[in-house]
Protein backbone atom coordinates (compact mmCIF):
# COMPACT_ATOMS: atom_id res chain seq x y z
CA UNK A 1 0.00 0.00 0.00
CA UNK A 2 2.74 2.08 1.00
CA UNK A 3 4.58 1.64 -2.32
CA UNK A 4 1.03 2.36 -4.61
CA UNK A 5 0.88 5.57 -2.60
CA UNK A 6 4.54 6.42 -3.29
CA UNK A 7 3.78 5.75 -7.13
CA UNK A 8 0.39 7.70 -7.09
CA UNK A 9 2.30 10.65 -5.62
CA UNK A 10 5.11 10.34 -7.90
CA UNK A 11 3.01 11.20 -11.10
CA UNK A 12 3.36 15.04 -12.35
CA UNK A 13 -0.41 14.74 -13.67
CA UNK A 14 -2.01 13.30 -10.23
CA UNK A 15 0.35 15.98 -8.09
CA UNK A 16 -0.65 18.79 -10.07
CA UNK A 17 -4.67 18.18 -10.40
CA UNK A 18 -4.59 16.95 -6.59
CA UNK A 19 -2.81 20.08 -5.56
CA UNK A 20 -5.56 22.27 -7.36
CA UNK A 21 -8.56 20.61 -6.05
CA UNK A 22 -7.01 20.34 -2.57
CA UNK A 23 -6.69 24.45 -2.79
CA UNK A 24 -10.25 24.90 -4.17
CA UNK A 25 -11.02 22.72 -1.15
CA UNK A 26 -8.98 24.33 1.47
CA UNK A 27 -10.95 27.67 0.06
CA UNK A 28 -14.16 25.99 0.91
CA UNK A 29 -13.16 25.24 4.44
CA UNK A 30 -10.97 28.45 5.75
CA UNK A 31 -12.54 31.16 4.28
CA UNK A 32 -16.02 30.79 5.94
CA UNK A 33 -14.06 30.68 9.49
CA UNK A 34 -12.38 33.53 8.10
CA UNK A 35 -15.75 35.54 6.73
CA UNK A 36 -18.20 34.23 8.23
CA UNK A 37 -21.24 36.52 6.18
CA UNK A 38 -24.20 35.02 4.60
CA UNK A 39 -23.24 34.19 1.35
CA UNK A 40 -27.03 34.86 0.07
CA UNK A 41 -26.96 38.46 2.63
CA UNK A 42 -27.95 41.42 0.06
CA UNK A 43 -25.11 43.85 1.22
CA UNK A 44 -25.65 46.86 -1.71
CA UNK A 45 -28.59 48.48 -2.83
CA UNK A 46 -28.40 47.79 -6.68
CA UNK A 47 -26.84 45.29 -9.62
CA UNK A 48 -23.27 44.53 -10.13
CA UNK A 49 -21.12 46.70 -8.89
CA UNK A 50 -17.72 46.66 -10.16
CA UNK A 51 -14.61 44.81 -8.24
CA UNK A 52 -12.96 46.81 -6.08
CA UNK A 53 -12.41 48.82 -2.31
CA UNK A 54 -15.27 50.70 -1.52
CA UNK A 55 -14.95 53.28 0.96
CA UNK A 56 -18.17 55.19 3.32
CA UNK A 57 -18.06 58.60 1.81
CA UNK A 58 -19.65 59.71 5.21
CA UNK A 59 -16.82 58.28 7.40
CA UNK A 60 -14.36 59.46 4.69
CA UNK A 61 -15.89 63.29 4.67
CA UNK A 62 -15.40 63.09 8.68
CA UNK A 63 -12.05 61.64 8.49
CA UNK A 64 -9.19 63.46 9.18
CA UNK A 65 -7.79 65.12 6.05
CA UNK A 66 -4.42 65.21 4.55
CA UNK A 67 -3.39 67.25 1.97
CA UNK A 68 -0.98 65.69 -1.11
CA UNK A 69 -0.25 68.37 -3.93
CA UNK A 70 0.11 65.52 -6.42
CA UNK A 71 0.51 67.33 -9.89
CA UNK A 72 -1.19 64.81 -11.95
CA UNK A 73 -4.56 64.51 -10.11
CA UNK A 74 -5.83 66.49 -12.17
CA UNK A 75 -5.07 64.78 -15.13
CA UNK A 76 -6.47 61.34 -13.47
CA UNK A 77 -9.33 63.10 -12.16
CA UNK A 78 -10.41 64.38 -15.91
CA UNK A 79 -9.48 60.69 -17.58
CA UNK A 80 -10.92 58.71 -14.94
CA UNK A 81 -14.40 60.49 -17.04
CA UNK A 82 -13.16 61.18 -20.14
CA UNK A 83 -11.39 58.39 -21.82
CA UNK A 84 -10.48 57.85 -25.39
CA UNK A 85 -13.37 56.27 -26.12
CA UNK A 86 -15.74 59.39 -24.07
CA UNK A 87 -14.33 61.64 -26.31
CA UNK A 88 -14.63 59.51 -29.92
CA UNK A 89 -18.73 59.33 -28.46
CA UNK A 90 -18.87 62.52 -27.93
CA UNK A 91 -17.38 63.47 -31.63
CA UNK A 92 -19.80 60.92 -33.38
CA UNK A 93 -22.50 62.94 -31.51
CA UNK A 94 -21.32 66.31 -32.25
CA UNK A 95 -20.75 65.17 -36.14
CA UNK A 96 -24.72 63.59 -35.80
CA UNK A 97 -25.65 67.35 -35.13
CA UNK A 98 -24.12 69.16 -37.36
CA UNK A 99 -20.95 70.38 -36.41
CA UNK A 100 -18.10 69.59 -39.11
CA UNK A 101 -15.40 67.09 -37.94
CA UNK A 102 -12.49 69.50 -38.69
CA UNK A 103 -14.25 71.66 -35.81
CA UNK A 104 -13.79 68.73 -33.48
CA UNK A 105 -10.98 68.10 -31.79
CA UNK A 106 -10.72 65.13 -29.51
CA UNK A 107 -7.34 66.18 -27.84
CA UNK A 108 -7.93 69.67 -26.51
CA UNK A 109 -10.35 68.69 -23.62
CA UNK A 110 -11.42 72.17 -23.00
CA UNK A 111 -12.34 72.86 -26.29
CA UNK A 112 -14.09 69.78 -26.59
CA UNK A 113 -15.81 70.40 -23.41
CA UNK A 114 -16.98 73.64 -24.16
CA UNK A 115 -18.23 72.53 -27.92
CA UNK A 116 -20.51 69.96 -25.78
CA UNK A 117 -21.58 72.11 -23.90
CA UNK A 118 -22.84 74.76 -26.03
CA UNK A 119 -24.37 71.78 -28.61
CA UNK A 120 -25.75 68.93 -26.73
CA UNK A 121 -29.20 68.75 -25.92
CA UNK A 122 -30.62 66.24 -23.72
CA UNK A 123 -33.63 66.22 -25.82
CA UNK A 124 -32.32 65.87 -29.20
CA UNK A 125 -32.08 62.20 -31.01
CA UNK A 126 -29.91 62.27 -34.06
CA UNK A 127 -31.75 60.14 -36.76
CA UNK A 128 -30.62 56.83 -36.27
CA UNK A 129 -29.96 57.21 -33.06
CA UNK A 130 -31.59 54.42 -30.81
CA UNK A 131 -33.24 55.03 -27.52
CA UNK A 132 -30.99 53.08 -25.25
CA UNK A 133 -27.51 55.46 -27.04
CA UNK A 134 -29.59 58.25 -26.31
CA UNK A 135 -29.55 57.72 -22.50
CA UNK A 136 -26.09 56.85 -22.28
CA UNK A 137 -24.93 60.53 -23.70
CA UNK A 138 -27.38 61.47 -21.10
CA UNK A 139 -25.39 59.80 -18.51
CA UNK A 140 -22.34 60.57 -20.13
CA UNK A 141 -22.73 64.46 -20.01
CA UNK A 142 -24.39 64.21 -16.17
CA UNK A 143 -20.47 62.99 -15.43
CA UNK A 144 -19.10 65.85 -17.63
CA UNK A 145 -20.21 68.65 -15.38
CA UNK A 146 -17.42 70.56 -13.12
CA UNK A 147 -14.32 68.07 -14.13
CA UNK A 148 -12.71 70.76 -15.38
CA UNK A 149 -13.26 73.33 -11.77
CA UNK A 150 -10.31 73.90 -9.28
CA UNK A 151 -12.65 74.47 -6.88
CA UNK A 152 -13.47 72.56 -4.13
CA UNK A 153 -16.66 71.21 -2.52
CA UNK A 154 -18.91 72.49 0.36
CA UNK A 155 -20.65 70.06 2.71
CA UNK A 156 -23.72 71.84 4.15
CA UNK A 157 -26.16 71.55 7.00
CA UNK A 158 -29.41 72.86 7.10
CA UNK A 159 -29.71 75.59 10.00
CA UNK A 160 -32.19 73.75 12.68
CA UNK A 161 -33.85 77.13 13.57
CA UNK A 162 -34.23 78.94 10.06
CA UNK A 163 -33.66 75.97 7.28
CA UNK A 164 -31.59 77.83 5.71
CA UNK A 165 -28.22 75.33 4.21
CA UNK A 166 -25.11 76.71 5.83
CA UNK A 167 -21.67 75.54 5.07
CA UNK A 168 -19.89 72.83 8.23
CA UNK A 169 -16.95 72.18 5.85
CA UNK A 170 -15.15 72.47 2.95
CA UNK A 171 -13.22 69.89 1.04
CA UNK A 172 -10.43 70.70 -1.33
CA UNK A 173 -9.43 68.62 -4.46
CA UNK A 174 -6.14 68.10 -2.94
CA UNK A 175 -7.37 66.62 0.16
CA UNK A 176 -7.02 62.85 1.03
CA UNK A 177 -8.30 60.71 3.37
CA UNK A 178 -5.98 57.64 4.59
CA UNK A 179 -8.10 54.45 4.14
CA UNK A 180 -6.63 52.77 7.48
CA UNK A 181 -8.52 56.06 9.44
CA UNK A 182 -11.36 55.04 7.82
CA UNK A 183 -13.83 52.92 9.84
CA UNK A 184 -16.15 51.44 7.13
CA UNK A 185 -14.09 50.15 4.12
CA UNK A 186 -15.31 46.82 2.35
CA UNK A 187 -13.38 44.75 -0.32
CA UNK A 188 -15.05 43.27 -3.19
CA UNK A 189 -12.56 41.38 -5.02
CA UNK A 190 -15.35 40.00 -7.44
CA UNK A 191 -17.57 43.14 -7.31
CA UNK A 192 -21.41 41.77 -6.32
CA UNK A 193 -24.24 39.85 -8.25
CA UNK A 194 -27.35 41.52 -9.65
CA UNK A 195 -29.25 41.09 -6.11
CA UNK A 196 -26.08 43.03 -4.62
CA UNK A 197 -24.62 40.27 -2.90
CA UNK A 198 -20.86 39.71 -2.49
CA UNK A 199 -19.66 37.62 -5.32
CA UNK A 200 -16.94 36.23 -4.01
CA UNK A 201 -18.53 35.02 -0.26
CA UNK A 202 -21.03 33.80 -2.82
CA UNK A 203 -18.69 31.87 -4.88
CA UNK A 204 -16.73 30.36 -2.08
CA UNK A 205 -20.22 28.94 -0.82
CA UNK A 206 -21.38 27.59 -4.16
CA UNK A 207 -18.18 26.04 -4.27
CA UNK A 208 -18.83 23.87 -1.70
CA UNK A 209 -21.91 23.18 -2.66
CA UNK A 210 -21.18 22.33 -5.80
CA UNK A 211 -18.51 19.87 -4.49
CA UNK A 212 -21.14 18.41 -1.88
CA UNK A 213 -23.88 17.28 -4.59
CA UNK A 214 -20.39 16.24 -6.74
CA UNK A 215 -19.27 13.97 -4.02
CA UNK A 216 -22.81 12.33 -2.82
CA UNK A 217 -24.08 11.93 -6.95
CA UNK A 218 -20.31 10.51 -7.29
CA UNK A 219 -21.11 7.80 -4.72
CA UNK A 220 -24.19 6.91 -5.34
CA UNK A 221 -23.90 6.65 -9.35
CA UNK A 222 -20.43 4.20 -8.15
CA UNK A 223 -22.07 2.45 -6.05
CA UNK A 224 -24.82 1.78 -8.05
CA UNK A 225 -22.85 0.84 -10.92
CA UNK A 226 -20.46 -0.94 -8.45
CA UNK A 227 -22.53 -3.34 -7.37
CA UNK A 228 -24.61 -4.13 -10.26
CA UNK A 229 -21.81 -4.27 -12.31
CA UNK A 230 -20.30 -7.20 -9.59
CA UNK A 231 -23.14 -9.31 -9.69
CA UNK A 232 -23.97 -9.14 -13.46
CA UNK A 233 -19.83 -10.20 -14.18
CA UNK A 234 -19.58 -12.74 -11.60
CA UNK A 235 -22.99 -14.77 -11.38
CA UNK A 236 -23.55 -14.28 -15.52
CA UNK A 237 -26.63 -16.15 -16.64
CA UNK A 238 -30.45 -15.14 -16.10
CA UNK A 239 -29.26 -12.24 -13.19
CA UNK A 240 -26.37 -11.12 -16.32
CA UNK A 241 -29.24 -11.05 -18.54
CA UNK A 242 -31.41 -8.99 -16.68
CA UNK A 243 -29.09 -6.24 -15.14
CA UNK A 244 -28.00 -5.56 -18.58
CA UNK A 245 -31.39 -5.10 -19.28
CA UNK A 246 -32.26 -2.47 -17.29
CA UNK A 247 -28.68 -0.88 -17.78
CA UNK A 248 -29.51 -0.86 -21.39
CA UNK A 249 -32.76 0.97 -21.15
CA UNK A 250 -30.53 3.38 -19.05
CA UNK A 251 -28.41 3.97 -21.95
CA UNK A 252 -30.94 4.01 -25.09
CA UNK A 253 -32.96 7.32 -22.84
CA UNK A 254 -30.34 10.08 -22.07
CA UNK A 255 -29.21 10.23 -18.91
CA UNK A 256 -29.29 14.65 -19.15
CA UNK A 257 -32.93 14.21 -20.55
CA UNK A 258 -34.19 11.56 -17.83
CA UNK A 259 -32.34 14.21 -15.03
CA UNK A 260 -34.36 17.37 -16.61
CA UNK A 261 -37.71 15.29 -16.06
CA UNK A 262 -36.87 14.18 -12.66
CA UNK A 263 -36.37 17.12 -11.77
CA UNK A 264 -38.91 19.27 -13.42
CA UNK A 265 -40.98 16.35 -11.74
CA UNK A 266 -39.95 16.98 -8.41
CA UNK A 267 -40.90 21.04 -8.22
CA UNK A 268 -38.60 23.84 -7.31
CA UNK A 269 -39.75 23.95 -3.90
CA UNK A 270 -38.76 20.27 -2.80
CA UNK A 271 -35.24 20.33 -4.67
CA UNK A 272 -32.63 21.00 -2.37
CA UNK A 273 -28.61 20.28 -2.40
CA UNK A 274 -28.95 17.43 -1.70
CA UNK A 275 -32.41 15.78 -3.13
CA UNK A 276 -30.36 17.00 -6.60
CA UNK A 277 -27.29 15.29 -6.18
CA UNK A 278 -29.26 12.05 -5.35
CA UNK A 279 -31.15 12.27 -8.39
CA UNK A 280 -28.04 12.63 -10.45
CA UNK A 281 -26.67 10.09 -8.79
CA UNK A 282 -29.52 7.63 -9.37
CA UNK A 283 -29.23 8.34 -13.57
CA UNK A 284 -25.51 8.12 -13.81
CA UNK A 285 -24.48 4.73 -12.97
CA UNK A 286 -25.01 2.98 -16.60
CA UNK A 287 -21.53 3.68 -17.88
CA UNK A 288 -19.88 2.71 -14.57
CA UNK A 289 -22.17 -0.22 -14.55
CA UNK A 290 -21.16 -1.82 -18.12
CA UNK A 291 -17.10 -0.43 -17.27
CA UNK A 292 -17.25 -2.78 -14.13
CA UNK A 293 -18.87 -5.83 -15.25
CA UNK A 294 -16.29 -5.69 -18.41
CA UNK A 295 -14.05 -5.74 -16.01
CA UNK A 296 -15.31 -8.58 -13.62
CA UNK A 297 -16.03 -10.78 -16.16
CA UNK A 298 -12.06 -10.90 -17.80
CA UNK A 299 -11.48 -11.76 -13.91
CA UNK A 300 -14.33 -14.02 -12.94
CA UNK A 301 -12.06 -17.25 -14.49
CA UNK A 302 -8.58 -16.57 -13.00
CA UNK A 303 -6.85 -19.07 -10.84
CA UNK A 304 -7.41 -17.59 -7.22
CA UNK A 305 -11.23 -17.26 -7.91
CA UNK A 306 -11.90 -21.31 -9.19
CA UNK A 307 -9.69 -21.81 -6.32
CA UNK A 308 -12.04 -19.69 -3.72
CA UNK A 309 -14.93 -21.75 -5.64
CA UNK A 310 -13.74 -25.05 -5.19
CA UNK A 311 -13.15 -24.30 -1.50
CA UNK A 312 -16.84 -23.53 -1.10
CA UNK A 313 -16.35 -19.88 -0.56
CA UNK A 314 -19.50 -17.73 -0.84
CA UNK A 315 -20.33 -15.65 -4.01
CA UNK A 316 -20.06 -12.40 -1.60
CA UNK A 317 -17.03 -13.69 0.04
CA UNK A 318 -15.31 -14.12 -3.50
CA UNK A 319 -16.23 -11.07 -4.81
CA UNK A 320 -15.56 -9.12 -1.56
CA UNK A 321 -12.05 -10.94 -1.08
CA UNK A 322 -10.84 -11.85 -4.61
CA UNK A 323 -12.64 -9.66 -7.34
CA UNK A 324 -13.58 -6.19 -5.77
CA UNK A 325 -9.19 -5.75 -4.71
CA UNK A 326 -8.08 -6.20 -8.53
CA UNK A 327 -10.83 -3.45 -9.43
CA UNK A 328 -10.58 -0.91 -6.57
CA UNK A 329 -8.12 1.05 -8.78
CA UNK A 330 -10.64 1.30 -11.19
CA UNK A 331 -13.31 2.02 -9.25
CA UNK A 332 -11.36 5.46 -7.46
CA UNK A 333 -11.01 6.08 -10.87
CA UNK A 334 -14.69 6.06 -12.14
CA UNK A 335 -15.56 7.68 -8.51
CA UNK A 336 -13.51 10.81 -9.54
CA UNK A 337 -14.93 10.98 -13.00
CA UNK A 338 -18.38 10.41 -11.42
CA UNK A 339 -18.03 13.25 -8.84
CA UNK A 340 -16.92 15.58 -12.01
CA UNK A 341 -19.91 14.65 -13.93
CA UNK A 342 -22.16 15.24 -11.00
CA UNK A 343 -20.52 18.98 -10.80
CA UNK A 344 -21.26 19.42 -14.41
CA UNK A 345 -24.71 17.85 -14.35
CA UNK A 346 -25.74 20.01 -11.61
CA UNK A 347 -24.16 23.23 -13.29
CA UNK A 348 -26.53 21.73 -16.72
CA UNK A 349 -29.49 21.69 -14.47
CA UNK A 350 -29.33 24.93 -12.68
CA UNK A 351 -29.26 26.79 -16.01
CA UNK A 352 -32.11 25.65 -17.42
CA UNK A 353 -33.58 26.80 -13.90
CA UNK A 354 -34.32 23.02 -12.69
CA UNK A 355 -31.32 23.19 -9.88
CA UNK A 356 -31.57 23.60 -6.32
CA UNK A 357 -34.24 26.33 -5.13
CA UNK A 358 -32.63 29.27 -5.25
CA UNK A 359 -33.91 30.96 -2.13
CA UNK A 360 -31.57 27.99 -0.31
CA UNK A 361 -28.14 27.76 -0.61
CA UNK A 362 -25.75 28.87 -4.01
CA UNK A 363 -24.53 26.59 -6.35
CA UNK A 364 -22.06 27.46 -9.62
CA UNK A 365 -25.13 26.53 -11.99
CA UNK A 366 -27.79 28.79 -10.07
CA UNK A 367 -24.74 31.82 -10.09
CA UNK A 368 -24.34 31.42 -13.84
CA UNK A 369 -27.86 31.27 -13.96
CA UNK A 370 -28.70 34.01 -12.20
CA UNK A 371 -26.03 36.49 -14.09
CA UNK A 372 -27.70 34.97 -17.61
CA UNK A 373 -31.48 36.01 -16.38
CA UNK A 374 -30.10 39.55 -15.52
CA UNK A 375 -28.03 39.84 -18.91
CA UNK A 376 -24.22 40.00 -17.52
CA UNK A 377 -23.08 38.52 -20.36
CA UNK A 378 -24.09 40.99 -22.39
CA UNK A 379 -23.65 44.14 -20.57
CA UNK A 380 -20.11 43.69 -20.05
CA UNK A 381 -20.51 42.38 -15.94
CA UNK A 382 -17.53 39.29 -16.68
CA UNK A 383 -17.39 39.03 -12.49
CA UNK A 384 -20.76 37.85 -12.74
CA UNK A 385 -20.28 34.77 -14.77
CA UNK A 386 -16.44 34.35 -15.41
CA UNK A 387 -15.85 33.10 -11.63
CA UNK A 388 -18.25 30.39 -11.49
CA UNK A 389 -17.05 29.49 -14.87
CA UNK A 390 -13.41 29.48 -13.96
CA UNK A 391 -14.01 27.35 -10.90
CA UNK A 392 -15.86 24.48 -12.70
CA UNK A 393 -13.29 24.43 -15.53
CA UNK A 394 -10.34 24.21 -12.77
CA UNK A 395 -12.36 21.48 -10.57
CA UNK A 396 -12.82 19.64 -13.98
CA UNK A 397 -9.24 20.11 -14.78
CA UNK A 398 -7.92 19.13 -11.90
CA UNK A 399 -10.24 15.58 -11.50
CA UNK A 400 -8.81 14.48 -15.00
CA UNK A 401 -5.66 15.47 -14.01
CA UNK A 402 -5.86 13.12 -11.39
CA UNK A 403 -7.25 10.49 -12.98
CA UNK A 404 -5.46 10.22 -16.26
CA UNK A 405 -2.53 10.30 -13.68
CA UNK A 406 -4.52 7.02 -11.86
CA UNK A 407 -4.56 5.60 -15.14
CA UNK A 408 -0.79 6.26 -15.97
CA UNK A 409 0.19 4.37 -12.44
CA UNK A 410 -1.97 1.31 -12.29
CA UNK A 411 -2.79 0.67 -16.06
CA UNK A 412 1.31 -1.12 -17.24
CA UNK A 413 0.46 -0.01 -21.09
CA UNK A 414 0.42 3.72 -20.05
CA UNK A 415 3.64 3.50 -17.79
CA UNK A 416 6.37 5.64 -18.95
Amino acid sequence: MKRTFSQIFRSPKFLIGFIIFMLILLTTLIYPLLIPDEPLAIIGQGTFFEPGIYVNVFDSINSKPYTLLLKDAGEKRVAAKLGDQERLDMQAWLIAYGIPQDEIDIEDTEKLLTLWDNNFDTTIRPPGMTNAKKNYYVRLDKSLKGILLTDGVSIANPNPDSGVLEESSFVDQSAYVNINKVPNVRILPLGTDNFGRDMLTELVSATGVSLKIGFVAGMIATLIGLILGLFSGYIGGFVDDFIMFITNLFTVIPSFVLLILISFSIGQEQRGAVTIAIVIGFTSWVWTARAVRAQVVSLRNRDHVNLSKLSGHSVFRIILRDILPYIASYVVMALILQISSGILAEAGLSILGLGPKTTDVPTLGLMMNWAMIYSAHLTGKWWAYLPPLVVIALVSFSMNLMNTGLDQVFNPALRE
